[in-house]
């Protein structure tokens, strides 16, 4: 097979794009794995469902016809979720987009491909953490001991950051900065974009107490993981996994006396619920989504501004002032000689 036909090869970029680009991109490890997710499957659908091998499926083969297949096929046929679906979509277009960019020759593929139409996907409110008494004792529940510091400080700042769980676990000790007039930390998001968060003061407060247990003596700008785990004598980052399994233990401990808590509850949820309060307590979109770092505000309105039952009555009282509630005092006195004088009559 010649060089030329070789390139042209559908999945002969996938390895750079998968292993290079997409980490550079978004060094996320869930990132990539969706990714990779998502071109294996759409791989196995060329090769058992169309019987072509991947040394004959060329980028021109990829049509719109042939992605719209696909996607009916994951709808129709494997039964997937529209989210699903459209992730699915997503990851051969970006693949493409990313081919494209290496080869001039393959932009018409990736124009052709673009026009599939994404699936339309109902907006819903995922569950947050709805009654603020019930989230006050969540971030209570650690328990007064060294382990303990080091859990309420961690739950107190997802919530008050809304950054992820995989950002924590990525922050150094040199990124957070407490020791200025508006403390805060420095975050590495999606992206490898850097974002700043600001840290209110309980939680720089909680904060200290966990630098003094678990960072005493270390310098403020050392590489040292902030949240860590030692295994064999040596410092670890604290993996994502670890940092969901604490908010589900102390979420399990909390329902016995909350049971309005859901089940269950996982990290992102605290950046959801924060995400939420703060659209309910009146701050700006364009505020919020910066802070949770969201490129596009379009994202933050999907997911986060959904007002509270509360605020739902009342916008309908204002836009129903003609229905009567019963009990309004009449403008008018039924008594005819008073309503003459009142209208300055005898």
């Amino acid at each position: 097979m010649n060089n030329t036909v070789k390139k042209k090869l559908f999945f002969s970029m996938t390895l750079d794009f998968l292993e290079t680009y997409i980490p550079q991109d978004s060094p996320s490890l869930k990132t990539v794995k969706t990714y990779r997710d998502g071109l294996s499957i759409f791989r196995r659908y060329v090769s058992d469902e169309k019987g072509i091998s991947m040394k004959r499926f060329l980028f021109e083969d990829c049509t719109f016809d042939f992605l719209l297949d696909y996607r009916n096929w994951l709808l129709d046929y494997k039964k997937h979720t529209r989210s699903t679906v459209n992730n699915r979509l997503a990851a051969i277009k970006s693949y493409v987009r990313y081919a494209s960019s290496r080869d001039v020759s393959l932009q018409q593929v990736y124009l052709s491909i673009t026009d599939v139409p994404f699936l339309r996907v109902e907006k819903k409110m995922r569950p947050i953490i709805e009654e603020r008494s019930t989230l006050k004792a969540f971030l209570d529940a650690p328990p007064n001991t060294r382990t303990g510091c080091r859990d309420t400080m961690m739950l107190s700042v997802l919530f008050d950051t809304m950054i992820r769980a995989d950002e924590l676990i990525n922050i150094q000790l040199k990124d957070v900065n407490l020791k200025v007039a508006a403390p805060y930390i420095l975050i590495k998001g999606k992206g490898n974009k850097e974002r700043t968060v600001p840290i209110s003061e309980n939680v720089v407060s909680l904060i200290e107490a966990y630098m003094a247990e678990y960072h005493d003596g270390e310098s403020a700008g050392s590489s040292v993981p902030f949240i860590y785990t030692v295994s064999h004598g040596e410092i670890h980052s604290m993996s994502e996994r670890n940092v969901e399994r604490i908010v589900k233990k102390y979420a399990d401990i909390v329902r016995k006396d909350h049971p309005d808590l859901p089940n269950p509850v996982y990290p992102h949820m605290l950046r959801r619920t924060r995400g939420t309060y703060l659209y309910r307590d009146g701050v700006a979109i364009e505020t919020i989504a910066v802070a949770m770092g969201h490129s596009s505000i379009q994202t933050t309105k999907d997911h986060y501004a959904f007002p509270s039952l509360e605020q739902k009555r009342k916008a309908m009282e204002i836009g129903n002032p003609v229905i009567s509630s019963g009990n309004e005092v009449p403008e008018w006195p039924d008594d005819e000689d008073e309503f003459a004088r009142l209208c300055g009559l005898r």
